[in-house]
């Protein structure tokens, strides 16, 4: 399948869903990160830096990344930001969306999120300027980096055993971020504490929680944990 993350800034994807997405990757579909601002200005960050920092964390996930190149701290919901989005869906031809949760205290989260969610509608419109060809993602899931004080009530949990190395290499690629910035040099460990209490909840050694809004289809029981 072609999986499609949106990230409202460059890290986003790899806290709340690094194992996943590696998991998938390495299951072999085709995972692109897709990063809708720089994430800049922050405290030790520059343009230049965050992009490579990117870059470095793609590579260890094994996934495709792009930027959309909308401006961080002023993320608006409109038809232009749509369109760009919905022109990714098309002519990656994608399959599924990965977005954030929409109840945030983040202005870009929560913009973010209207914006992928009404791309994925727009994508599917005819006599449209829009490059490619009509696409509707079958499914749109929501992924919890919410910074809201809340505990997620997720839909299902992905089993992410085997992963958690591969998810914190790739959080540790933003060294601006989680190391020279002293007040975040906690996160990879709470983030990590969170994996596996939700592992614990399914019986596994790590997981990732996802909420879906729309209800999800079964063929059987045997894909369950």
């Amino acid at each position: 399948m072609r999986i499609l993350v949106v990230g409202p800034h460059p890290d986003d994807q790899e806290l709340t869903m690094g194992g996943t997405i590696a998991k998938l990757a390495s299951s072999g579909h085709d995972v692109l990160l897709l990063d809708v601002t720089n994430g800049e200005p922050t405290p030790f960050g520059t343009p230049e830096r965050r992009a490579q920092e990117a870059a470095e964390a793609a590579r260890v996930l094994g996934v495709r990344r792009h930027a959309l190149g909308l401006p961080n701290r002023r993320v608006e919901h409109t038809i232009d930001a749509r369109h760009r989005l919905a022109a990714v869906i098309r002519t990656e031809r994608i399959d599924v969306m990965f977005v954030p949760f929409p109840e945030d205290a983040h202005p870009d989260h929560r913009a973010v999120t209207r914006i992928a969610e009404d791309a994925r509608f727009d994508a599917k419109l005819t006599k449209v300027d829009l490059p490619g060809e009509p696409r509707y993602p079958k499914w749109l899931f929501h992924y919890y980096c919410t910074h809201l004080r809340i505990v997620p009530q997720p839909s299902f949990l992905i089993d992410t055993s085997g992963f958690a190395e591969r998810k914190r290499a790739a959080i540790m690629a933003y060294h601006s971020q989680f190391v020279e910035n002293e007040k975040n040099r906690g996160v990879p460990d709470w983030i990590a504490a969170s994996d596996r209490y939700f592992g614990s909840r399914i019986g596994t050694e790590s997981a990732e929680p996802f909420s879906s809004p729309e209800p999800i289809g079964l063929h059987d029981l045997t894909g369950l944990v």
